[in-house]
C-alpha cells in the first residue's frame, strides 16, 4: 500500500471501520512509514484531547426535554380534528357555491360573462387581443 492510500485510510483505521484486507495493509504499511505512524499520533492524541473536553450532560436533562415535548393525543381526538377539517371544507365549498353563482352550462351569457369578469387587459397581452376579436359574420357560403 502507497503511503497517500494509507493516509486517507488512517481516520478510519483509528475507529476501527476498515474491513479484514484493507485494516491488514495498513497495519502492514505502518511499521514501514513513519510519516503514517506519526499521522496515526496525531489522531490518536486529538482523541484524547477531545475525550478530555466531554462535558456530561446536566442532571434531569431527559426529563426537562420530555416535559416540554407535547403530549399524545388520544386517538378520537385526532379523529375529531379531521372530521372537523372535512365539515370545514365542505360547508366553505357550499357557501362559496352561494357567494360566487356559477354561469350556467351551455348558457349564451358564458362568453359575456368571462369577458365581462376580466375586463382590463393590459395594452397588447393575448386577453385585450382575445377580449376584442369578433367573429366575422359568414353568409354560409
Amino acid at each position: 500500500m502507497d503511503c497517500r492510500r494509507a493516509a486517507e485510510l488512517l481516520s478510519a483505521y483509528w475507529d476501527r471501520e476498515l474491513a479484514g484486507d484493507l485494516r491488514r495493509e495498513v497495519e502492514d504499511h505502518l511499521p514501514v512509514c513513519a510519516s503514517c505512524r506519526q499521522e496515526l499520533a496525531l489522531l490518536r492524541r486529538l482523541d484524547e484531547a477531545l475525550e478530555a473536553l466531554a462535558v456530561p450532560p446536566p442532571t434531569r436533562t431527559a426529563a426537562r426535554v420530555l416535559a416540554c415535548l407535547p403530549r399524545r393525543r388520544a386517538w378520537w381526538q385526532s379523529l375529531a380534528l379531521a372530521a372537523s377539517l372535512v365539515l370545514g371544507i365542505i360547508l366553505g365549498g357550499a357557501m362559496a357555491r352561494n357567494i360566487y353563482p356559477s354561469p350556467q352550462e351551455g348558457g349564451a351569457g358564458q362568453e359575456t360573462l368571462a369577458l365581462e369578469t376580466f375586463q382590463d387587459f393590459p395594452q397588447g397581452s393575448w386577453g385585450n387581443i382575445l377580449a376584442s376579436y369578433q367573429p366575422e359574420e359568414s353568409n354560409g357560403t
